[in-house]
């Protein structure tokens, strides 16, 4: 049943620009006129404006539907896998609030919450393998963390010490990690989409058995970038996922004020990519979703697009506060209905989970967030000399003469710096 939903989703999404004349004779086969280059559709002598009303909005699939029925969906994933789904979520959550506290107590400079989002990025993450290359944003800790990301590698680069593999040089929750083919984040929005269609070509020609999977948000979808991305993938056919996380927000712009037409999803059957609305707080919907696309994507060898409409329960960052332009009242319904309520809810009709269980994982992974912390925050600076280096292969004279002039500053001033905490060579 669900599959078949899939299936009426991608239809929904594609009907627009092939389907709908596919039984019917061309006037200009009629009349011996040559074809208009590039479209498939008939002749009208009624002259009307298009717009958002002339078509039925896009669905969204989902499991989850509030009832008891959501247990007897023959979309199921084995115990092992759901339960790993839910404690990465728990754990994604616990580390949310302590590190959002530790910024708030100074002991680091910035720091982003997944809350409200759990499910879209464990959900996506449980369906991909481990080869398929994934280009993130900065919402998406909960994806490295399925991958294997260890809980001191989020500290040190929060914390920015000798152990992070930036070297102290990205704002923290700018992850990335080479072993775990998840390519380092970028402040800049909408950078990563054409980035990532290129990584996909180059699968294709390749001819790997993996694809590519971007995720970005509501706002980012409104740079030119992404359209760039999107033309440039259906044309070349490229094996690549958009995962577009529409959490209702560009930071303070709400998704009504930035788009006027069926928001991201109908962009996709005007690209000619194959697109699906997901509900984002449906871990398993999520899931399946992102299954089926993913075969889709290396089965035939081009992109499709997913939309999984979800909320952002926190502020936007530590640099921002949510209230000055949305409603507590707004924050608090959507809190009823959060994912890790959602998915909690699924595994205790499955008899998979308790209060007891609850209380016991939250404890124990709280403590093991705070041991990380503890450990990362006493952790050495990278040295300084790491200010120069990794940019080039070989560093440049101009840059060369400014290490120079800091190795000569620290000289003659080092007891005016803190050089004891940092990294000796």
């Amino acid at each position: 049943m669900a599959l078949s939903i899939i299936s009426r989703s991608f239809k929904a999404s594609c009907y627009i620009h092939r389907r709908k004349w596919t039984n019917i004779k061309h006037f200009s086969i009629a009349t011996g006129e040559p074809e208009f280059l590039g479209v498939n559709t008939i002749f009208t002598n009624e002259l009307k404006f298009l717009n958002k009303d002339s078509y039925h909005p896009i669905p969204i699939y989902r499991i989850f539907d509030g009832s008891d029925k959501s247990t007897l969906t023959n979309v199921k994933l084995d115990n092992e896998t759901l339960l790993k789904m839910y404690h990465n979520m728990i754990t994604l959550s616990v580390m949310d609030k302590i590190l959002y506290e530790s910024q708030r107590q100074g002991r680091i400079s910035f720091y982003m919450t997944n809350a409200g989002e759990e499910a879209l990025q464990i959900g996506s993450a449980a369906a991909l393998s481990l080869k398929d290359m994934i280009y993130a944003q900065y919402r998406e800790a909960g994806v490295l963390l399925w991958r294997g990301y260890k809980l001191s590698q989020f500290m040190n680069q929060c914390y920015g010490n000798c152990e992070d593999e930036g070297k102290g040089r990205q704002m923290p929750v700018h992850y990335g990690s080479k072993a775990l083919n998840f390519v380092t984040l970028s402040s800049p929005l909408t950078t990563q989409l054409p980035q990532a269609v290129g990584a996909a070509y180059a699968l294709k020609r390749a001819k790997s058995d993996s694809c590519v999977t971007v995720y970005f948000g509501d706002g980012a979808a409104s740079e030119g970038d992404a359209h760039a991305a999107f033309n440039f993938a259906a044309t070349l056919d490229c094996p690549i996922i958009f995962m577009c996380r529409n959490n209702g927000y560009a930071i303070s712009t709400p998704t009504h004020e930035q788009y006027k037409g069926d928001g991201i999803a109908a962009k996709g059957p005007a690209y000619g990519i194959n697109t699906v609305r997901v509900d984002g707080n449906d871990a398993l919907a999520v899931n399946h979703a992102t299954r089926i696309a993913r075969e889709f994507c290396i089965n035939e060898q081009k992109p499709v697009l997913i939309e999984a409409m979800s909320y952002r329960v926190g502020h936007h960052s530590t640099s921002d506060d949510s209230t000055a332009y949305r409603s507590n009242d707004e924050i608090m319904q959507w809190t009823k209905y959060t994912p890790i309520m959602k998915f909690r809810h699924y595994l205790e009709k499955l008899g998979l989970w308790n209060q007891e269980k609850e209380s016991n994982l939250v404890k124990s992974t709280r403590k093991e967030v705070l041991t990380a912390l503890e450990i990362a925050e006493i952790k050495l600076k990278p040295h300084w000399k790491d200010m120069f280096t990794d940019v080039y292969k070989e560093i440049p004279q101009h840059i060369k003469k400014q290490m120079e002039d800091m190795e000569t500053h620290l000289e003659k001033y080092h007891d005016h710096y803190p050089l004891s905490k940092y990294k000796k060579l």
